[in-house]
């Protein structure tokens, strides 16, 4: 496939405005903290993290998290980035369409048939319809329809609810106004981490014909209603065939050989039903292929998978080379399957 630039013009107006928001104080916190896990002279690390952000497209934290100031030229070259990934999404998933995926509500009404749990809209007079749908699942997930990193999710159990009109009412009050039903993974996530559903991150690209899985990672939650980050989950990227490559890790300088709670070895987790899992995205991603680039959240239950949500601003998750032992990251794969 030729190469296709992603463009002067994008790359100038991001490095404009990372220029205006630039933390200095950050940069500085960020560069004390490398220095003194690699043993790097922390002026020379600051002056490295200011030139690869402005003339190799790496993020400040792209550089903590995959361990920059310990790789050389080529193996550096090999890693996506946050400010690359954003160049292929604003360049590949069409502004018209970025709403059906920002919005919650109105993500779960077009992949209806891709979420296979019952869901419901909280709406002004519909206290008696929350009610009934809460005591029959027994447990339910609210979602605000927009919100990132897992805000916005709270769980509840009808059981705890006394007052529904009151409980009704707070939920429009808070704008949780996505009902879902909790979602029951395979058994082999629900070893690792019971108390939170753990979401597979699969970054695909549609390019029209063929969907190209990029990069796929495992998240793991620490029991909370949200395996993100916010809520100190972690994870671990995944090879082609759904087996973890080392320990788990987050952009909090947190590394995890074991889960803090079940004590599982994270580098013997193996994705179940890998096979299925790259069909599903594949059909998943023919949906609305006005946005080719995507990160998908899935979760592998026992009779499949299921979507959670698309992310049409995928975000990058790589490979940290102090917790895998791995120097190269996944930036090859993106280059052969979108061109650029």
């Amino acid at each position: 496939m030729p190469r296709k630039g992603l463009g002067l013009a994008p790359r100038l107006r991001y490095l404009a405005g990372r220029a205006r928001r630039i933390d200095v104080g950050s940069v500085l916190e960020r560069a004390k903290e490398a220095s003194e896990e690699h043993g790097k002279w922390r002026p020379a690390v600051v002056v490295d993290m200011l030139w690869q952000a402005g003339l190799r497209n790496v993020g400040f934290q792209d550089y903590i998290d995959y361990d920059f100031a310990i790789l050389n030229k080529a193996e550096r070259a090999t890693y996506m980035t946050h400010p690359v990934s954003n160049q292929l999404s604003q360049k590949y998933d069409h502004p018209d369409f970025r709403g059906l995926f920002q919005d919650k509500v109105e993500f779960d009404r077009v992949f209806s048939e891709h979420l296979h749990r019952d869901w419901m809209v909280v709406e002004e007079g519909n206290a008696a319809e929350v009610e009934a749908f809460a005591r029959r699942l027994g447990t339910i997930v609210t979602k605000e329809p927009v919100g990132q990193a897992g805000t916005g999710v709270h769980r509840y159990h009808a059981a705890d609810v006394e007052d529904w009109d009151a409980f009704h009412r707070g939920l429009l009050e808070r704008g949780e106004l996505l009902i879902e039903e909790v979602i029951v993974q395979h058994a082999d996530l629900a070893a690792v981490c019971p108390g939170t559903v753990n979401t597979t991150r699969v970054t695909a690209f549609f390019d029209g014909e063929k969907t190209h899985i990029l990069a796929v990672a495992q998240k793991f939650g620490r029991g909370a209603v949200s395996d993100q980050m916010t809520y100190g989950g972690f994870y671990t990227m995944l090879d082609d065939a759904g087996h973890a490559v080392g320990k788990g890790y987050d952009s909090h300088a947190n590394v995890h050989e074991f889960h803090p709670e079940s004590g599982v070895r994270i580098a013997d987790f193996q994705l179940p039903m890998m096979d299925e899992v790259r069909a599903f995205v594949d059909r998943v991603a023919r949906v609305v292929p006005q946005v080719q680039y995507v990160g998908w959240d899935i979760v592998v239950t026992p009779t499949g998978p299921v979507l959670v949500e698309g992310n049409w601003a995928a975000g990058v998750y790589e490979n940290k080379p102090t917790a895998t032992g791995i120097r190269t990251g996944h930036k090859p794969r993106y280059r052969e399957a979108i061109g650029f």
